[in-house]
């Protein structure tokens, strides 16, 4: 099967001829049929996320058919089509996920990061961390649901009943909770890269309110802020932006340091927490949710093979929603 595969962080994937792998006991071999690049890839090809097992397929939005069946799996159908997120394993039994929260596990195996994932023609997942998929949505627009919506979805949930949201970083997560979020009622202020008149014109497409640069004060004082982009001066940024008893959500896995700040800007009971991993939890009700709301995502598809190039326009944030390879 053909791959694209990670040698050295920092380096171009590269593409290979390589063995269709053998699905184990609990796993099941999919036709990949679609992947996302979501910025999480970028961090792992970039060596920004450490300690990748290399050489690695990335790809963690992966959308495909069950072509095989390794011994004990017998969750999903010959043929269905299923989706493998970011989460590909926990232990099962330490105190995190005993208690619910197995997105903290220790030893957790992340697709496409500590797993091969779906840049690929095939892929072998854990079925246990698959989900079925709503029929509403063809291959690639179902993609970015699995990393950019379940992410964004867990984003919002944290940030309780706040009505009005910003949301800094307008791409694959923040389309995708944008809709969520108009369809609960909520108001969305949306802060983009200075200069980006078409991250502004696209968070006004899709319902916010207001849209400006990340450096702006927005017209109202806001619940909540979310905050997808990895860039660490935002932090303080949203704080100002917040009112007292508000919270800034840190939606993304990694993030450039967090600069100094008075503590004024916290004072008032704001708070400021982390988003981290996704549970199956989340996934079985994002799904509902995203049915429900009816969200619809905007995606540009690239061949698997260009899958560098889909990687340095995510970069260059030349993606308007999410980029999705087809394998």
């Amino acid at each position: 099967m053909k791959a694209m595969i990670l040698d050295t962080p920092g380096m171009p994937l590269r593409l290979a001829e390589i063995p269709i792998p053998e699905p184990q006991e609990n796993e099941i071999l999919l036709k990949v049929h679609a992947c996302g690049v979501c910025r999480t890839d970028l961090h792992v090809t970039d060596g920004e996320l450490e300690k990748p097992a290399l050489p690695l397929i990335p790809g963690h939005e992966i959308i495909g058919t069950v072509a095989e069946a390794g011994a004990h799996a017998s969750r999903f159908r010959i043929g269905q089509r299923i989706g493998v997120p970011w989460l590909g394993k926990t232990c099962g039994h330490c105190r995190y996920c005993r208690s619910g929260r197995e997105n903290l596990c220790d030893d957790a195996k992340f697709t496409g990061y500590t797993l091969n994932g779906g840049y690929a023609e095939y892929a072998v997942a854990n079925e246990n961390y698959c989900f079925p998929i709503p029929d509403a949505y063809p291959d690639a627009e179902a993609a970015p649901l699995l990393c950019a919506g379940l992410i964004g979805y867990r984003a919002l949930r944290a940030a309780g009943d706040a009505e009005k949201i910003g949301i800094y970083g307008f791409g694959a997560a923040a389309h995708i909770v944008a809709q969520v979020a108009k369809w609960q009622g909520r108001k969305i202020y949306a802060f983009a890269r200075p200069g980006d008149s078409e991250a502004r014109k696209f968070a006004m497409d899709l319902g916010a309110v207001w849209a400006g640069d990340s450096g702006e004060a927005p017209p109202d004082e806001l619940d909540a802020a979310i905050i997808f982009a990895p860039v660490g001066s935002l932090v303080p940024e949203a704080l100002r932006n917040i009112s007292k008893g508000g919270i800034a959500v840190c939606a993304g896995i990694h993030m450039s340091d967090i600069p100094g700040f008075p503590y004024s800007i916290l004072w008032g009971e704001r708070r400021l927490c982390s988003i981290a991993n996704l549970t199956r939890g989340d996934g079985e009700e994002f799904f509902g949710i995203a049915r429900q709301s009816g969200v619809r995502t905007e995606i540009e598809t690239f061949p698997l093979v260009d899958a560098n190039e889909a990687l340095k326009r995510l970069k260059e944030g030349k993606i308007r929603g999410a980029a999705v390879l087809l394998a």
